[in-house]
C-alpha cells in the first residue's frame, strides 16, 4: 500500500514502522524514511534516535524527497533489509536501510547503519535531516566536522557520520544534506557507532563510501544463507519466514539471548500507563522462540540460548530469574525517563523491568520442555547441563505449591495460577522422560510422586466443576487464554472434554472481533483497558489444530495474521475498537506464536486429522 508523507503535525502509528537489526543493535524506520528509534551498540542500549517516544526531543534521521510523492515499502526477499520506494511524476527512487552483516560479525560487527538511495526513473531531489539525541533524549551531542565526515559525541556515546558529498553541519547538534538523483545514481550515508574517546582521538577509520554497495550485497547474501537453513513446509507462508527473520533480528549474536521486543514503553492501552521495557531476554519468551525456530530447522539458535541460560544462571538453578539482560545482566531495576513524553504522549517511558524479581514458576517447565525437544533431535545434554537440568526439576518440585505472579507478570498479590502449576508438572514430566531416555541418575521415585500430586491438585482446585473447565487460578474462576497452553505443553490431551469445554469458554468470554484478550477486565488491577493479545489467538489456532479442527484453526490463524502491518510485522496487541497496534514492536511472542500455529496447522493438514469437536 502506498501513502503520501504525513504533515508535520501527524504522528506515525506503530504499524507505520519497519524493523532492521544486525543481531546486536536494532532500529525502527518509519514508512516515510525516518529512523525514529535506534539503540547501539546493543538492542537494550540507551537510544541515540528516540523520536518514537518523543517527537520533539527524541532525535531522528530523516531522508525524504523534497516534493510530494507516493510511498511503498517491502523487505528484500528473505532479509531484514528494508526497501522504501518514493515515486511521483518527476521520478522514482529507492531507499535501502540496513545494518551491514559479515562473516565473523558475531564478535566483530560493523556497528553501522547504512542508508543507500538509488535513482530508478527520472530525477528526484532528496533531503536529509540527522538530529541524534543520546541517552534517551537527555543529551544533545556535540557534532564536529572533520574533513569530509562528522563526529557526534555526548556522554558515553559517539557516532561517526560519513558518506557521499552533500552533508552540511547545520549547527552544533544536527546535520543536513541534499542530493539530486537520476536513474542509476546512488547516494550513501553511514552512521557508525564508536566509543567517544576513540572517536575523539581519531582511532576509528572512516569507512569508504565506495565499499557500501558491496556491503549491501554481502548483507543480502548473509541473510539468504541464514534464511535458507529453514526446512519446513510452513515456511512457504511468507509470514512464517518473516517471523523467523524477526526472531533472528531480536537475538544477540555474542550471547545467544533473544529479546522479547525491540522497544520500550509502547503503550498496551492508548494514552495509558501500561508501558514496559521489553528489550531483555525472558526465559519464557526465549524458550518459545527457540522452540519455534527449531521446528523450522534453525538449530543453532537453540544451542546458543541453552548456553546463554547456563552461563547467566552461573550453572546453578538457584541463580535462575525470569529475565536477564541480553548480555546476561541480572540487575534490571526499573526507572522512568523524564526527558521523553512517551509514544503519542503516553507516559511514562520506562527502562528496566520490575518483573526481574518476580517468582514465575512456568520457567522451569519451559526450560525442561526445551531440553526434551532438543534431546529428541539428537542433541542430548552433556554432564554439566544434565546437572543443571536436575537442579531445575528439583526446584520445580520444591516450589510448585507456592503462589506466583504467573505468565502475565501480575504486579498484585501472587496467586496459585493453574498454568504455573501445570508447567511445574511439565518440568517434572520432561525431567523423568529425559532421565529414562538417557539412563541418567535422578530421584525418579520422588519426581513421579510430585508429578502426580501436582496433577491431582490441578484437577481438584483448578477446574470449575459446574462448567467442567479449567480456571485461571485456584479461587479465581475466570477464563484466561494462557490455559490454551495446557495441551501444547502436554499436560492434557487437546481432545479431552475438559479442554474442549475450556477452549469454548475462552472464546465465549474473551473473544472480541475474532481475536482473544488475555483475561477479563479488572483482573490485573491496572488502569486502562488493553487490547486483544495476539499471541493468544495463535495459541487458540494451535490448540484447534491439535484437536484436529484444522479448518477452524486456519480461520482463527488468518484473522490474527491479518493484523500484521504491510511488512509482516506484529505488535503485542491490537485495539478492538480501531485495530490500532498496541504494545512493544516488533513483538517476539506474537511472531513465535504465529510460527508454532502455522507448524501445527501444517502437521494437521499433512496428517489429515478428523475433527473430534
Amino acid at each position: 500500500m502506498s501513502k503520501r508523507p504525513p504533515r508535520d503535525d501527524q504522528v506515525p502509528g506503530i504499524e507505520d514502522y519497519g524493523f532492521i537489526s544486525d543481531c546486536h543493535s536494532a532500529a525502527l524506520v518509519s514508512r516515510w524514511g525516518s529512523i525514529d528509534w535506534c539503540c547501539m551498540p546493543r538492542l537494550d542500549s540507551a537510544s541515540c534516535f528516540g523520536r518514537l517516544l518523543d517527537r520533539d526531543n527524541g532525535g531522528y534521521c530523516l531522508i525524504l524527497p523534497k516534493s510530494d510523492c507516493r510511498v511503498s515499502r517491502r523487505y528484500l526477499d528473505r532479509t531484514l533489509i528494508l526497501e522504501t520506494t518514493f515515486a511521483n511524476e518527476e521520478g522514482t527512487v529507492r531507499l535501502f536501510d540496513f545494518f551491514p552483516m559479515r562473516t565473523g560479525g558475531r564478535h566483530n560487527p560493523y556497528r553501522q547503519i547504512l542508508r543507500i538511495i538509488e535513482g530508478v526513473r527520472g530525477t528526484m531531489e532528496m533531503a536529509l535531516e540527522l538530529c541524534p539525541r543520546f541517552d534517551y533524549g537527555a543529551v544533545r551531542p556535540w557534532i564536529r566536522k572533520i574533513e569530509e565526515h562528522f563526529v557526534a559525541l555526548g556522554g558515553d556515546t559517539g557516532l561517526l557520520v560519513s558518506g557521499d558529498n552533500g552533508l552540511t553541519l547545520e549547527n552544533r547538534h544536527s546535520i543536513s544534506g541534499f542530493c539530486t538523483l537520476g536513474a542509476g545514481d546512488r547516494w550513501r550515508l553511514s552512521i557508525l557507532f564508536g566509543s567517544p574517546e576513540d572517536l575523539d582521538d581519531g582511532l576509528i577509520r572512516v569507512p569508504d563510501p565506495r565499499g557500501f554497495d558491496q556491503r549491501l550485497q554481502k548483507t543480502i547474501d548473509w541473510w539468504h544463507r541464514w534464511s535458507d537453513q529453514g526446512q519446513h513446509p510452513a515456511l512457504n507462508n511468507g509470514l512464517v519466514r518473516q517471523s523467523a527473520l524477526v526472531l533472528k533480528g531480536l537475538s544477540n549474536a555474542p550471547s545467544g539471548a533473544i529479546a522479547a521486543a525491540a522497544t520500550t514503553s509502547l503503550p498496551e492501552s492508548p494514552g495509558g500507563s501500561r508501558n514496559w521495557d521489553y528489550r531483555y531476554s525472558w526465559v519464557r519468551d526465549s524458550s518459545f522462540s527457540v522452540r519455534s525456530l527449531v521446528e523450522l530447522g534453525y538449530q543453532k539458535e537453540a544451542d546458543g540460548f541453552r548456553r546463554f541460560m547456563e552461563r547467566s544462571c552461573a550453572g546453578s538453578a538457584d541463580e535462575l530469574q525470569i529475565l536477564f539482560g541480553i548480555g546476561g545482566e541480572r540487575r534490571l531495576h526499573e526507572y522512568e525517563i523524564k526527558e521523553l513524553r512517551g509514544f503519542q504522549g503516553a507516559a511514562p517511558v520506562r527502562v528496566g523491568n520490575a518483573a526481574e524479581s518476580q517468582l514465575q514458576l512456568d520457567v522451569y517447565g519451559e526450560l525442561l520442555n526445551l531440553a526434551w525437544t532438543w534431546n529428541r533431535r539428537g542433541a542430548s545434554p552433556d554432564d554439566d547441563y544434565w546437572e543443571f537440568l536436575v537442579e531445575l526439576v528439583n526446584e520445580a518440585a520444591r516450589l510448585w505449591e507456592s503462589p506466583d505472579c504467573g505468565i502475565w507478570e501480575m504486579r498484585g498479590e501472587p496467586r496459585h495460577f493453574v498454568l504455573s502449576k501445570a508447567m511445574c508438572w511439565t518440568a517434572l514430566d520432561c525431567g523423568i522422560r529425559l532421565a529414562e531416555d538417557l539412563k541418567r541418575q535422578a530421584p525418579l521415585d520422588e519426581w513421579r510422586q510430585v508429578r502426580q500430586k501436582i496433577r491431582d491438585m490441578i484437577f481438584d482446585q483448578g477446574v470449575d466443576t459446574e462448567r467442567g473447565v479449567f480456571i485461571q487460578a485456584f479461587g479465581h474462576p475466570v477464563m484466561d487464554a494462557s490455559l490454551l497452553l495446557l495441551p501444547i505443553f502436554g499436560f492434557i490431551d487437546a481432545g479431552d472434554e475438559r479442554m474442549v469445554r475450556t477452549v469454548k469458554a475462552i472464546r465465549e468470554e474473551l473473544e472480541e472481533d475474532g481475536l482473544l484478550r488475555r483475561y477479563p477486565d479488572g483482573v490485573d488491577g491496572l488502569v486502562g483497558r488493553e487490547g486483544a493479545f495476539l499471541s493468544c489467538s495463535f495459541w487458540l489456532s494451535e490448540c484447534l489444530a491439535l484437536q484436529g479442527n484444522g479448518e477452524e484453526g486456519r480461520r482463527v490463524f488468518e484473522r490474527a495474521a491479518a493484523t500484521a502491518n504491510d511488512l509482516g510485522l506484529f505488535s503485542e496487541e491490537v485495539s478492538s475498537a480501531n485495530r490500532m497496534m498496541l504494545g512493544n514492536f516488533p513483538q517476539g511472542l506474537t511472531h513465535l506464536s504465529l510460527i508454532a500455529a502455522a507448524v501445527a496447522l501444517e502437521d494437521c493438514r499433512a496428517e489429515g486429522k478428523p475433527s473430534p469437536v
